[in-house]
């Protein structure tokens, strides 16, 4: 993959995870329930890692993540997480997982094509874990409530 093409990648995933971390915060502020909302939370937090994890790769091949991703994928991210915690705790969990599953899919479609970078292959795919345990905790709540 040339140099240029696997930066706008890490960009996407760098403004996808800004989002995530944004919409999850947002989330967990509107929850009434105290689990959901300290899970949002915490689920923010390695999300915020995630971030860091695609800024650390950035600025080692000497370049800066995208401008726009720190305007717009936050701003993104507040506003759907104040949107989708309004309609409700069930309606927020499977906005999650739709985008737990774009995340999963994006990353999985990456570590395919990233060759000879043994650091950026484990990052890669650290992430796309946590972001399988996300969707799977998501799912799992979803189902509980849809049980109630």
């Amino acid at each position: 993959m040339k140099q240029r093409e696997l930066i706008a990648k890490l960009n996407w995933f760098y403004s996808l995870e800004l989002n995530q971390v944004d919409l999850y915060i947002a989330q967990a502020h509107a929850m009434e329930d105290i689990y959901l909302a300290k899970t949002f939370a915490r689920i923010a937090a390695i999300e915020q890692q995630h971030v860091d994890n695609m800024v650390a790769e950035i600025k080692k091949r000497g370049f800066e993540p995208t401008k726009l991703g720190d305007v717009v994928s936050p701003l993104l991210g507040k506003t759907a997480g104040f949107l989708s915690g309004a309609m409700g705790p069930k309606m927020a969990l499977k906005i999650n997982i739709t985008l737990e599953e774009k995340a999963m899919k994006d990353y999985k479609d990456l570590i395919l094509r990233v060759g000879g970078d043994e650091k950026l292959f484990n990052v890669l795919w650290n992430n796309l874990i946590d972001e399988d345990l996300h969707r799977a905790w998501f799912a799992n709540k979803l189902k509980e409530l849809e049980q109630l």
